[in-house]
């Protein structure tokens, strides 16, 4: 081996490794930074101390992270990551987004309808039983059906053996898999979450932007056989909050990253997905917008929605510009080169994984061959309606239940039933006008992408415009009623088939081409994509010279650590005076109009507590919610956002600028109680209990 090409190479791989020099890193908990925190902060990473951390951390299925904070089982969380738990829980002249929510005791806390929260107990490298599965000679589907059933199996025999939500994932983009072992819990009741206008003070204009002055929390509580969950960890708030250069660690789930991506795999990103991506978006932005100026109670059903989008379109815009910028993507091509040409200077590498490259290339022309097709169809982006999701898995689950586990397709799979159904019974309220109003939208656009002549639009539409065509299946399904969908789940493909419900009947429809794009993806771009890029992957660690290195994100937790920094003549914090001096800038307008309660305390509030403050944590979307905590793993903050220039952070980690947004503990607890009169609140967080 050349270990000179491998020196070179490992210097450049930033992408890949958190020991280049910077607090760069989303890094396992069962493979911490221990060398990186020793040599640069000083900080040893004992395993109680990270077993206590990863055990007080809590996964939202919804798409965000949180954290128990009290020996009572109250979990905090973004408001913006437990909005659509509260979406569910408001109705016609009770928006409790807008207008917020305090449970003075604990009679008074709401059950949530369908959230599950996941909280990680231990995990277990099993990459030689699955890598094992896919045999020398196997073809592609013979090699996807293999994997397949060796996740499927170990899932099941882990979630009967222990008793917990168990999930494979897959890291280093197939490098490597990890069993993950999650406590579940579904009895979970709103507590606390204020009012949309100081959660999202400075609304899109200010969204990714630094100064800012958020609340953006809300808390919870989870209950288990009727009484309050007493978690085995939970976090201390911190005494005392943090100051400029403070080392600071963050414990989420971040969705997903493609640093270890080829310079190809970014190109089509660049110029297929993420414009497809942000067509789409825009496209349902303006029909969001549209529907919600039409009466107050339009709004309030639009609104968590409409957030979720603008905060979507942004972010891939902002990923966008930097795939566009060539400095960075000349960035990844230098790296990628270097160790390309470590890998072909040493024949035995060479041999082993000198054709990854190419077979990710090879994939991609697939991809890009059925890319818009899968995304409308298999993705269902042409039916954005709740009533076909429903639909859509009844129609699969019917067929999948009759396979032996190993067979079925993951999401059926036995290990993941309790969740399954938790979704598809789910007993949030459904509003057809809204859900008719998404599904003309996203036939229509099926229609522009396709055409009109396509076989598919043909029958999808069955002689009908989109409007048209999305009023009759919507008014005439009868998959709003939970009662009917249970019914529903117990029937065999042959009964579903003959039902005359037209949502069950569309997705019977468009069933078969579906299934065959995803048959496809799996095969000729999923399982290539994985081989080729394990391969990459081993290189990357050869290179590493033994050092701990990270995978891309998984929305599975991750430790990450930074220092609380400033950036360009920014300062790290702002405090109550700068958010009643925005206020009044804007004289009070949308969206700096802060909630009455809020210029009622004015006079209250010590001025000088800090608000928000910024540090050079490595996150990404998924992190919202997730706990900031210091050297002694104490809250001392709640991380947000990111700003704008954190947006590259999908691809390549840089601390110059980007930076990670945390609501400051500080100014949760004046908040709590000088704003709200949350005295029990605010004591059960100081105190634990």
């Amino acid at each position: 081996m050349n270990w000179k090409h491998w020196t070179i190479a490992a210097s450049l791989l930033g992408g890949l490794s958190g020991w280049a020099g910077a607090d760069e890193g989303m890094w396992l908990y069962n493979q911490p930074p221990a060398q990186q925190l020793k040599e640069r902060h000083q900080f040893e990473a004992k395993s109680d101390w990270l077993d206590h951390l990863m055990k007080s951390s809590v996964r939202f299925n919804v798409g965000g992270s949180g954290s128990f904070v009290s020996a009572d089982g109250l979990v905090m969380t973004n408001h913006h990551v437990a909005a659509d738990a509260i979406q569910k829980l408001s109705g016609p002249g009770k928006d409790l987004i807008t207008q917020g929510f305090m449970a003075k005791t604990r009679a008074q806390e709401l059950p949530c309808v369908d959230l599950e929260l996941n909280v990680l107990q231990s995990i277990e490298d099993v990459s030689p039983k699955i890598q094992s599965a896919i045999q020398p000679g196997m073809d592609d589907s013979q090699a996807e059906k293999a994997k397949r059933a060796a996740i499927n199996t170990l899932e099941q025999e882990e979630s009967k053996r222990t008793g917990l939500r168990c999930d494979v994932v897959t890291l280093f983009k197939g490098g490597a898999y990890h069993v993950y072992r999650y406590k579940r819990y579904t009895d979970v009741r709103l507590v606390f979450a204020p009012e949309l206008g100081i959660a999202f003070f400075g609304g899109d204009s200010d969204n990714f932007e630094y100064p800012r002055q958020c609340l953006d929390v809300t808390f919870f509580r989870v209950y288990e056989d009727g009484k309050p969950v007493k978690p085995p960890h939970f976090l201390q708030w911190a005494p005392q909050g943090v100051k400029e250069g403070d080392l600071v660690f963050v414990s989420g789930h971040p969705g997903r990253t493609s640093r270890l991506n080829t310079v190809s795999h970014l190109q089509f990103f660049r110029d297929v997905q993420y414009p497809f991506i942000l067509n789409y978006l825009r496209r349902l932005e303006v029909l969001l917008n549209t529907y919600g100026e039409r009466s107050a109670e339009n709004h309030r059903q639009a609104q968590d929605e409409r957030f979720g989008v603008q905060n979507g379109r942004k972010a891939r815009l902002g990923g966008l510009q930097g795939l566009q910028d060539p400095a960075v993507m000349a960035e990844k091509r230098a790296r990628e080169e270097l160790l390309r040409n470590s890998v072909a200077a040493d024949p035995s590498l060479k041999a082993t994984y000198g054709s990854a490259w190419s077979e990710v290339d090879q994939a991609l022309l697939t991809l890009r061959l059925i890319f818009v097709r899968h995304a409308l169809l298999e993705q269902a982006r042409a039916f954005n309606s709740d009533l076909f999701h429903y639909a859509r898995v009844l129609v699969r689950r019917s067929q999948e239940m009759q396979k032996p586990n190993a067979d079925r397709l993951r999401e059926f799979g036995d290990a993941n039933k309790q969740s399954l159904e938790q979704d598809l019974f789910s007993t949030a309220p459904h509003y057809a006008e809204f859900d008719e109003a998404k599904l003309s939208n996203s036939l229509a656009l099926m229609m522009e992408l396709l055409g009109a002549d396509d076989p598919m639009v043909k029958s999808v539409l069955n002689g009908k415009s989109p409007r048209q065509r999305a009023s009759e299946l919507v008014r005439g399904t009868r998959l709003s009623e939970v009662a009917v969908r249970k019914q529903m789940a117990s029937m065999t493909p042959e009964a579903l088939k003959a039902s005359s419900d037209p949502m069950i009947a569309l997705a019977w429809l468009v069933e078969g081409e579906a299934r065959a794009l995803r048959d496809q993806y799996d095969k000729k771009v999923s399982l290539v994509m994985e081989q080729a890029y394990a391969k990459i992957a081993r290189a990357s660690l050869g290179a590493a010279g033994g050092k701990s290195l990270y995978p891309d994100a998984t929305f599975t937790l991750r430790l990450a650590f930074g220092i609380v920094s400033g950036y360009a003549g920014l300062p790290y914090t702002t405090d109550f005076a700068s958010l009643y001096a925005k206020t009044d800038a804007h004289q009070g307008q949308p969206p700096f109009l802060l909630p009455k309660r809020w210029v009622m305390a004015r006079k209250k509030v010590n001025l000088k507590t800090p608000f928000d403050f910024v540090c050079t944590a490595d996150i990404i979307g998924g992190n919202s919610g997730s706990p900031v905590v210091n050297r002694a793993g104490q809250v001392v903050g709640l991380i947000f956002d990111g700003n704008l220039e954190s947006l590259v952070l999908d691809f390549q980690y840089s601390e110059q600028q980007a930076r990670a947004l945390a609501v400051d503990g500080r100014a949760i607890i004046e908040a709590l109680r000088k704003v709200y009169d949350c005295i029990s609140l605010a004591d059960e967080l100081q105190r634990g209990k």
